[in-house]
């Protein structure tokens, strides 16, 4: 695992923008690979395990880079370099699967940094509830969501994290009382500084919490493994309900997200996930349907896995990507981000 260098900018200025549309259109369209990096963990889900459910050395990786101290710091032409919750996270699961896997003598140490930065950077509200903010402004699709905001896909994965970081020490009840902390916005609607909408009486979990919403669905299916990982770890009957409502919510609005029975799409953005977003999904997916025994979520993560395509049905899913995605681009004219 090789964190990105730093990428000097080729056309600054009032080109740059220019630049960038024709890189990711380049990138899409002859950089497209149904093949991913990306994998299940299968002895991942017991009270006793340090392995987190999916396993990808490359996804997000592209991203981020490493400060002095060992923290990721995501990058981004839109609003340059900052911590991102999630990130930090992500980077301290896949650092402790590469140590328990012999990939990593560092591994472990590397977790733990991540885990520490985790609890160094919670922030208590005045309502009781932890949150990881993000501390950048964000526009995604037409949603806007102004700094300070927060994201369950940042809280199920920190909750991940400290859960694991629980058990390697072999205790530590301030991390369980963070995580509980942690869970209080999935009990509130985003109207009341949550990140929890209700479609048709259904909790939804939101990665991000504004209107009107993206309903991004793998924010969604990190935010309920982080849950199960805590009511596993406690047996808390609260936690385990909020599991249980988002796990209903995700087996009746599954069919927002799928295209065909062959693919997910990107949420509201009118646009088909990119290839490692969709196996993404379809990881994420089998991996809750195991561990909550909704086969329906199994079969589904099944079914748009890419290796189960064919060669006309590639054909299509590619065709309908680049369709999709450009008109989306043009209709919210990202380019000019």
């Amino acid at each position: 695992m090789t964190l990105a260098p730093s990428k000097r900018r080729p056309w600054p200025g009032a080109l740059e923008p220019l630049w960038s549309a024709a890189r990711a259109f380049w990138n899409e369209a002859v950089g497209f690979r149904f093949d991913y990096p990306l994998e299940t963990v299968p002895s991942a889900g017991s009270r006793e395990s340090l392995r987190y459910y999916v396993y990808s050395d490359r996804l997000f990786f592209d991203a981020m880079q490493l400060d002095p101290a060992g923290i990721p710091v995501h990058r981004s032409r839109i609003f340059g370099e900052t911590y991102n919750p999630a990130y930090v996270a992500w980077h301290g699961l896949v650092s402790l699967e590469r140590w328990l896997r012999g990939a990593d003598p560092g591994g472990a140490r590397a977790f733990s940094r991540q885990a520490d930065w985790l609890v160094a950077h919670a922030v208590r509200r005045s309502d009781g509830a932890v949150i990881w903010p993000y501390t950048f402004d964000w526009r995604e699709g037409r949603c806007r969501l102004e700094a300070p905001w927060i994201c369950a896909m940042a809280q199920g994965l920190a909750i991940s994290v400290l859960v694991r970081a629980y058990r390697m020490a072999g205790g530590g009840e301030h991390l369980l009382e963070t995580c509980r902390a942690a869970t209080r916005v999935f009990e509130k609607n985003v109207e009341d500084g949550g990140v929890r909408t209700l479609e048709h009486g259904h909790a939804l979990y939101e990665e991000y919490p504004g209107y009107p919403l993206p309903r991004v669905l793998d924010g969604f299916l990190f935010s309920l493994l982080g849950l199960r990982d805590l009511a596993v770890q406690t047996g808390e009957a609260r936690i385990q309900q909020l599991f249980v409502d988002g796990i209903g919510g995700l087996v009746r609005a599954l069919e927002f997200w799928d295209y065909r029975g062959r693919w997910s799409w990107y949420g509201s953005h009118g646009y088909l996930c990119p290839p490692h977003y969709n196996k993404l999904n379809a990881a994420l997916l089998r991996a809750l349907g195991a561990v909550s025994g909704e086969r329906v979520l199994r079969e589904r993560g099944e079914r748009w896995d890419p290796e189960r395509r064919g060669r006309m049905a590639r054909a299509e899913v590619f065709l309908v990507f680049l369709v999709t995605k450009n008109l989306s681009r043009l209709r919210h004219r990202t380019w000019r981000r």
